[in-house]
């Protein structure tokens, strides 16, 4: 066996991650084990660990993924939580299959959209800006249109609550206007004469029922009606009317007309009546 012989002692000094067992500065002494260790395993199937890495270029996985001068280049799986405390700036498509929690959300292109964790949502910034929806809205709080506000759509067909802060629809609209009006046709053609008969001096009795006027018309009164006494046209002044049941009553004021009602006189009265 061949030996080695060194003039000097050859001596070995510990470094940082470099062990040496033992550590006695001098070669070892003869048949003395000595052992050189770094702090942890390196091979390539060990987990490795580093306080910290400075390096002008790292490639880990055959160039699937770059770090070089504070840029990420190519592609990677991240597992586990990702915590950033700067600002994250992201030039291409962001893709995210789980849910997205985020105390304000902002985004500008050729629109403005800012969503707020509560209260106030803002979509575009100016006032042409244009809004695209397709599908169904569903909206539990009020609308505001140009500081006006709307609390409801009603479809109220009677139009009763009289409610400022209200869209009608069409059908209540026009369910409405049906209502009012339908009547209305009828009531201004319904024009009919009757002969009546003396009751008194002062009264004239006529088998008839006057029309009702429609909800929004005057009344119907006297003035829809007129009298005549042996074909001669009575006085307005001086009449009065009455609907007692299936009987419509003329009421004279002889001393305002000028003379009394007498039995063989001929009364007839020609107006609003329903038949």
């Amino acid at each position: 066996m061949a030996r080695i012989y060194f003039t000097n002692s050859l001596n070995f000094i510990d470094g940082t991650g470099f062990d040496i067992n033992p550590n006695t500065g001098l070669f070892a002494k003869e048949k003395e084990t000595v052992t050189f260790s770094i702090g942890q395993d390196v091979s390539t199937t060990s987990n490795i660990f580093f306080n910290q890495l400075s390096a002008t270029k790292v490639t880990i996985d055959d160039g699937n993924l770059i770090l070089f001068n504070n840029d990420v280049t190519g592609s990677f799986t991240h597992t586990g939580n990702l915590t950033i405390s700067s600002n994250f700036t992201n030039d291409k498509n962001l893709t995210i299959f789980g849910n997205l929690t985020a105390q304000k959300i902002e985004a500008e292109v050729t629109k403005s959209a800012t969503i707020f964790e509560s209260g106030s949502t803002i979509f575009g910034d100016t006032i042409d800006d244009e809004h695209f929806i397709t599908g169904s809205v569903l909206i539990s709080g009020s609308i505001n249109l140009n500081n006006y506000s709307i609390s409801e759509i009603s479809n109220d067909t009677t139009l009763a609550d009289s409610n400022e802060n209200a869209f009608v629809t069409e059908y209540a609209v026009k369910t409405f206007i049906d209502d009012s009006i339908a009547d209305i046709p009828s009531y201004i053609r319904k024009i009919f004469a009757h002969t009546g008969s003396f009751v008194s001096v002062s009264t004239a009795s006529f088998t008839a029922t006057s029309a009702s006027a429609p909800s929004g018309y005057t009344a119907t009164s006297e003035d829809d009606f007129m009298f005549f006494a042996n074909g001669m046209i009575m006085e307005h002044d001086a009449l009065n009317i009455q609907q007692s049941g299936s009987e419509f009553y003329l009421k004279v004021n002889s001393n305002s007309i000028g003379y009394d009602l007498k039995s063989s006189d001929e009364f007839v009265v020609w107006g609003k009546f329903n038949s």
